[in-house]
């Protein structure tokens, strides 16, 4: 159930929900990153909000009043209930629910068929060898590089340590095998005169195949 449903479920605003939820998560030892995901809002611009499973949604319950807790209750009732298959009573019923499978694998099909050369796309993506600069990540993706390095900034990809203008990867980005580090340089320090090595992020065959399947052109 996702932050922005319970918040219109307990009428309350979305902002104090995910604030709730991040606080839940934090006192559980847990990464609120594991549950995010991001939305475009009414103005077309890019939002978060989490996604909890029945056992999270139910903890973070446990902090509010009995109306909301089962207002909440109610809703994943109705959701559990959608996903039990309807056994047909009748064989009118029985011949129905065959026509509308046949009618879903159609439609199935059709998908299938109009995503084959994007994920085809993303397959080359993936088995292609090297990684590349951002900037050449983003003439891959179709998209301009300042809009690649904001989403890549925004979504935790990136980041730039206090006074620095150098770009970063996000150690988590580098574990998950999306980036990696070159360096490009040794300077030494402003304050101790230690030489320090000067790091270029790339983007991973991996990583620009995850980047791709996120549509990131469509996003922005």
């Amino acid at each position: 159930m996702s932050s922005r449903e319970i918040a219109r479920l307990t009428e309350k605003q979305h902002f104090h929900v995910k604030r709730d939820i991040e606080k839940m998560l934090a006192d559980l030892k847990e990464d609120a990153s594991r549950f995010g995901c991001t939305y475009l809002d009414g103005q077309n611009r890019n939002q978060t909000e989490y996604l909890l499973d029945r056992e999270h949604t139910d903890c973070l319950l446990t902090g509010y009043s009995a109306p909301l807790r089962m207002a909440v209750v109610r809703r994943w009732r109705e959701l559990e209930e959608q996903t039990v298959p309807r056994i047909p009573a009748t064989y009118a019923e029985a011949l129905q629910v065959a026509a509308d499978q046949a009618k879903e694998s159609q439609r199935l099909l059709g998908v299938i068929e109009l995503q084959a050369p994007k994920v085809a796309a993303i397959q080359r993506l993936a088995a292609a060898e090297g990684a590349i600069c951002i900037t050449d990540a983003a003439k891959q993706l179709g998209i301009a590089p300042s809009k690649l390095f904001d989403w890549l900034q925004e979504h935790r990809w990136i980041y730039r340590r206090g006074g620095s203008t150098r770009w970063i990867a996000m150690q988590r980005r580098i574990r998950e095998g999306f980036l990696k580090h070159k360096v490009t340089a040794l300077k030494p320090d402003t304050e101790t005169g230690i030489e320090r090595a000067a790091y270029q992020p790339l983007v991973t065959p991996k990583g620009l195949a995850r980047l791709a399947q996120k549509n990131i052109g469509a996003a922005l």
